[in-house]
């Protein structure tokens, strides 16, 4: 609707870091799925939430973004919550699922960065593209393709609404935001994918990972305040 009948341009204006950018965002959907299919659902938001650290390097070294001081008070709080349910979540059992949720912090970190160094590059059409290879990957790895009325419903909730409007709207707020703030509030889905987890399938996080969480939440709110007061300043001058 927004393209008004220039969708297939949108695709060739976005060029190399669009369809890069696609491929990167296709292996963060298989690493997802699989990953759920191999740990759980805490296990794999808490390592989601490692992205922040790839983000400020990344940020750091690519795009020469410095680093304030109450942003690097925020990770390294936010760390200290991952680590505390992380440390307490992990089983070596679960080695396989675990590595898959690992490639996603990295895969987010690298699109986040593209989208920062691309800033007037629209990036939308790498949804597309990332759901066309991750279907492509899915029908190879696949054993049978029969798929029932109901999980092609659930299909088209989650890909629809929960990750393509999400996506989307990191793909925006990204290319204004640094990319280690970026990072610190999408940790806030590394609390409330529990919480999805325990009222809905009664997977229950630990003590740990509650404290953890709150200490995560923390750190978000003290990065939304510190942008706050910068943003009066901003206005004041």
């Amino acid at each position: 609707i927004s393209y008004k009948g220039k969708t297939l341009k949108s695709f060739y204006v976005s060029g190399l870091p669009g369809f890069f950018g696609g491929i990167i965002l296709s292996i963060g959907f298989c690493g997802y799925v699989f990953a759920m299919y191999n740990t759980t659902v805490a296990n794999t938001n808490f390592i989601i939430s490692l992205q922040i650290l790839f983000l400020s390097v990344f940020g750091y070294f690519f795009l020469k973004e410095k680093i304030s001081t109450t942003t690097l008070i925020s990770i390294i709080l936010a760390m200290t919550g991952v680590l505390l349910m992380v440390g307490n979540s992990l089983t070596p059992g679960e080695l396989s699922g675990n590595l898959a949720a690992f490639s996603m912090p990295i895969v987010f970190a690298i699109l986040i960065i593209i989208i920062r160094k691309y800033p007037t590059v629209d990036m939308v059409p790498a949804q597309f593209v990332a759901g066309v290879c991750s279907c492509l990957i899915g029908f190879l790895l696949s054993t049978k393709v029969m798929i029932s009325h109901h999980d092609i419903f659930l299909g088209f909730l989650a890909g629809f609404f929960q990750v393509g409007f999400g996506f989307i709207f990191i793909t925006i707020g990204a290319r204004t935001t640094p990319s280690a703030t970026v990072g610190i509030i999408m940790l806030s889905e590394s609390v409330l994918g529990p919480i999805w987890a325990f009222l809905f399938v009664s997977e229950r996080p630990s003590m740990f990972g509650l404290i953890g969480g709150a200490i995560i939440l923390f750190a978000v709110l003290l990065q939304f305040y510190s942008l706050l007061n910068k943003r009066k300043k901003i206005v004041s001058d």
